[in-house]
C-alpha cells in the first residue's frame, strides 16, 4: 500500500511557533512530525510514500532525503499552486492503483492502521475516514470536521466547521481510498476532501465510512494546539513513541 503524506500548506498559523518552517517540520520532544509520522508508517508495514509540497519545499526534501533511513522509499511532488487536499491526490493520479492511504502532515496521530484497512475492505467502502471520539481520545482540539456514523459505521454526516456540536466523533486527518474516487475529484483546481468531496459522496450515496480508531489525535495547526500538545505529552496523556 502506497501513502501520500499531505505537506504543501504555508504554515501560517503555526509561524509563531515554527519560526517560519513547515508545519510537518515542527519538532515534539525533539523531532520533527514528520519524522515521527515516516517512522510510523514503517511500523505499520508501509514502504512506499510520497509527499506534496509547495511552501519552502526543499526544507522538507533535505530533512527526509528518500526515506531509507525511515525503512521507506520517499518520492516528492511539488505543487507550483496549491491543490488542495483532495487535489493533491488527483494530482498523482497515475500512482494510485490499489487501495491507498491519505495522511495529514500536520497531525501526529497514533492508531492500528491494519484495523482501519480491515474495517474498510469489511464494508466495501471507496473512502475510510479515521475519526476520534472528543470525549475519550488525547486530542488538541484542532483537527478537522465532526463526523456523525449510523450503526455500520457509514457516515450520516460531515461537518467541516466543528461549530456545530453535532457530534462527538471528529475526522482524525487518516484516509483509506479505493483508485475509483480518484475520478471523482477535479484535474488541476483546488478541491478538498472536507469542503468539497465528502460531500458530494454522500449526496451520491457513494461508500464514505468512519472508523473510530484507537490512540489519540494531535492536529497542530496554531500556536495554541502545540501549547496543548506538550501539555498532553508533559501530563502523561500521550505517550511518544
Amino acid at each position: 500500500m502506497k501513502a501520500l503524506i499531505l505537506a504543501a500548506g504555508r504554515s501560517t498559523r503555526i509561524a509563531p511557533v515554527s519560526g517560519g518552517s513547515p508545519k510537518p517540520l515542527l519538532r515534539i520532544a525533539g523531532e520533527t512530525i514528520l519524522a515521527r509520522n515516516l517512522r510510523w508508517l514503517a511500523e505499520q508495514g508501509l514502504r512506499q510514500v510520497w509527499i506534496n509540497l509547495h511552501f519552502r519545499p526543499e526544507e522538507i526534501r533535505t530533512a527526509v532525503g528518500d526515506g531509507s533511513r525511515f525503512g521507506l522509499l520517499v518520492r516528492y511532488v511539488r505543487e507550483p499552486e496549491i491543490l488542495g487536499t483532495a487535489g493533491a491526490v488527483r494530482n498523482l493520479a497515475s500512482e494510485w492503483e490499489d487501495t491507498f492511504l491519505v495522511v495529514y502532515g500536520d497531525n501526529l496521530v497514533r492508531m492500528d492502521l491494519q484495523a482501519l484497512v480491515r474495517f474498510h475492505r469489511e464494508r466495501r467502502a471507496i473512502v475510510s475516514v479515521a475519526v476520534y471520539d472528543s470525549r475519550r481520545h488525547p486530542h488538541t482540539g484542532i483537527a478537522g470536521g465532526l463526523v456523525k456514523l449510523a450503526p455500520d459505521g457509514r457516515i450520516e454526516e460531515f461537518c467541516e466547521h466543528a461549530a456545530v456540536a453535532r457530534s462527538p466523533l471528529v475526522n482524525a486527518g487518516i484516509y483509506v481510498l479505493e483508485p475509483e474516487v480518484v475520478a471523482e475529484i477535479p484535474f488541476g483546481q483546488f478541491y478538498d476532501f472536507g469542503q468539497d468531496l465528502f460531500p458530494r459522496l454522500l449526496a451520491a450515496e457513494r461508500g464514505l465510512y468512519g472508523h473510530i480508531m484507537s490512540g489519540y489525535c494531535l492536529g497542530l495547526d496554531t500556536a495554541e494546539s502545540y501549547e496543548k500538545a506538550i501539555e498532553l505529552i508533559e501530563r502523561g496523556e500521550v505517550q511518544l513513541s
